[in-house]
């Protein structure tokens, strides 16, 4: 099975440019994603195009990975309504540093190899290029007619906020980007998500119109919910790579939590097991689905892939204490369960206002639980609190030192999944 067939069966490929199954096949072929440093971490969003550099350096092709020093400037208008804020040099280093150190994580950049990953930055390209320089050698080349017809564009110039000359000229600096590196390191794919597909094939063009040679590109679809909601955010939030911004446990819980037919669909984009082994996985999961055998193999194989085995063990035994036994009393945990419990998001608090008694929904909003008092109080109404596994139906309830376990913790649990373990100091 050639990379392209791999990538299909797994619905990994959306669009594509004929040709380049027999590029891929021909011989082997540098291809390139890039990744916008909007951010010091990736988050599971991102993890699709990682994979995708992962099978093309699987099926012993070459990665480039492009961190976007330059774009990161500038603002990609794709699936954008508004104009986003721009990042100033110094917080874009921080976070072209943050995704570079994710990215090895990955790949292999072995230089001894003939297919090792390479990493490159299109600041460092851009910075010795001027204005008149681009708008001259590159500006000429794409009609404005060419640019407008874009989707991304159309959609902002129809839309209520417009879109500036900033963002309208993303695409031209993401197609000199391919442009590039197809001259300089004979790259020649670009991959990516199917929102860039109006970005990508500018870069084709480019490579045709300026150089008179022959890219490639295909993208693969945005990864969506069956119930409509947004892949990758929780009520906490974006599910991030970095363990500091979202722990193995809480990442390993969400992709427990997904639905059936999530969990069908995402267990061949975002693990390696063959076709035949995910068969057998669906085909035993349907005879039991209250086993959720399907969603424990999904959530083993990307914690694993993530955070390692010794990480995805902690968050096991984290979620075996907090959901083995749940009718049974907090007061069972011992001191080795609460503080062993790798990846529960712990707050400390203040003993004296323990002892004089504090009413549940400052608890809730001063540990940080919850960001106002209106909002834990709306969910305490909601039935949506339990501390130490009884749940809070009075917002009044108060907090006081005969709750504390072992004299110095509390189990505050916010939903089904959210668990916060407080130490009183």
């Amino acid at each position: 099975m050639n990379l392209i067939e791999e990538l299909r069966w797994r619905g990994m490929i959306q669009d594509m440019m004929p040709g380049t199954e027999e590029q891929f096949s021909k011989e082997m072929t540098s291809a390139y994603i890039g990744f916008d440093p909007t951010a010091d971490s990736l988050h599971i969003g991102s993890l699709v195009p990682i994979l995708l550099l992962v099978h093309l350096q699987k099926a012993g092709h070459k990665p480039y990975a492009l961190v976007g020093g330059a774009t990161g400037m500038v603002g990609d208008p794709s699936g954008k309504s508004e104009e986003r804020n721009l990042l100033s040099e110094e917080v874009l280093q921080k976070n072209q540093e943050g995704v570079r150190k994710q990215l090895e994580q990955f790949l292999d950049f072995d230089a001894a190899k003939s297919n090792a990953a390479v990493m490159v930055n299109n600041y460092d390209w851009f910075k010795g290029i001027s204005f008149l320089d681009f708008i001259r050698d590159v500006g000429k080349h794409i009609t404005v007619n060419y640019m407008m017809a874009k989707d991304s564009v159309k959609k902002r110039i129809e839309g209520d906020s417009g879109i500036s000359f900033t963002e309208f000229t993303y695409q031209l600096i993401q197609g000199y980007d391919f442009f590039h590196l197809y001259k300089q390191h004979n790259c020649k794919v670009q991959m990516g998500g199917s929102d860039q597909w109006g970005n990508i094939t500018t870069g084709t063009e480019l490579i045709r119109r300026k150089a008179g040679g022959e890219a490639f590109a295909f993208t693969c679809p945005l990864i969506t919910k069956a119930d409509g909601g947004k892949f990758g955010k929780t009520e906490s939030g974006n599910i991030w790579l970095d363990p500091i911004r979202t722990t193995a446990y809480q990442f390993y819980q969400f992709w427990l939590n997904a639905s059936d037919e999530d969990a069908k669909k995402w267990i061949k984009i975002f693990t390696f097991l063959s076709q035949k082994e995910i068969g057998e996985i669906i085909t035993t999961h349907e005879e039991n689905p209250g086993a959720r055998l399907l969603q424990k193999k999904l959530a083993e194989e990307v914690t694993v892939f993530v955070h390692s085995r010794e990480e995805y063990n902690k968050a096991i035994e984290t979620t075996e204490k907090l959901f083995a036994n749940q009718n049974a009393p907090a007061e069972s945990l011992s001191i080795e369960d609460l503080e062993g419990m790798e990846g529960v998001i712990k707050f400390n608090y203040a003993a004296d206002k323990i002892r004089t008694g504090v009413d549940i929904t400052t608890f809730l909003a001063e540990t940080g639980i919850f960001p106002s008092k209106s909002e834990a109080r709306k969910m305490i109404q909601g039935g949506g609190i339990s501390v130490n596994r009884k749940k809070i139906e009075d917002a009044q309830f108060t907090i006081d030192s005969s709750l504390l376990l072992h004299g110095k913790y509390l189990l505050a649990q916010k939903g089904k999944k959210n668990y916060y373990l407080i130490q009183v100091i």
